[in-house]
């Protein structure tokens, strides 16, 4: 049985994306700092204060996975603040490199171990973190972290090809949820779906790309 793990996981597009991976039969590990009520209805495998900003919370989640071996691991787990040229709070900026780049390279080398040959890793970024593809400016923070996590994600695609691992950096669309004050047109349920999509067709010939939700590779 394929053993799926997702940060990020208590609500929004990590949540769609645990309800899916169980249906669809996987062993689901759900890590978040705090479980929903959403999550916990789902009756999936629950590690409740997996905080990806911090160390400690990706050597928690490790502890949790014990020696099992993981088949996908999804890192969803992403915070949002909107600052502006005349608003640049350095804290919140900080804090979404914690989380949005740094979580990511914090879970894979926690669970360097548990990724076997064969072994699938998604990093949910952003196309606004494609430079070729800004065209507006603002929100720089996000759209910094997001462009940081792609080149961290590019390197593992690389650093993990030997072991047999294939990488992707995904693009969900712009998603109606609570990170995006439920402004965004798209669905949880349908990016979910086309984020397992690419995850499902990702093979080690595709390691390393940058894809939208609905299959077209992005620029950087």
């Amino acid at each position: 049985m394929t053993l799926t793990v997702i940060t990020g996981a208590n609500r929004g597009i990590g949540l769609e994306l645990a309800r899916q991976a169980a249906e669809r039969g996987d062993t689901v590990v759900a890590a978040c700092r705090s479980a929903s009520d959403d999550l916990r209805r789902l009756g999936v495998e629950i590690v409740e204060g997996i905080d990806v900003a911090e160390d400690a919370g990706a050597a928690r989640l490790a502890a949790a996975i014990g020696d099992r071996a993981i088949d996908i691991l999804i890192n969803n787990a992403g915070v949002l603040t909107r600052e502006t040229l005349d608003d640049l709070d350095m804290d919140r900026i900080r804090r979404q490199f914690e989380t949005n780049a740094l979580g990511p390279l914090r879970i894979v080398r926690a669970l360097l171990a548990n990724l076997h040959e064969g072994a699938k890793m998604a990093i949910v970024s952003s196309r606004v973190g494609s430079m070729a593809d800004n065209s507006t400016g603002g929100n720089y923070g996000y759209r910094m972290s997001k462009a940081a996590v792609n080149m961290a994600g590019v390197n593992l695609a690389h650093d993990l090809e030997p072991k047999g691992v294939a990488v992707i950096l995904l693009h969900p669309g712009y998603v109606g949820t609570e990170m995006t004050d439920r402004r965004g047109p798209v669905d949880p349920a349908d990016a979910a779906r086309g984020l397992h999509a690419r995850i499902d067709e990702l093979t080690l010939e595709t390691t390393g790309t940058f894809r939208h939700a609905e299959g077209e590779e992005l620029p950087w």
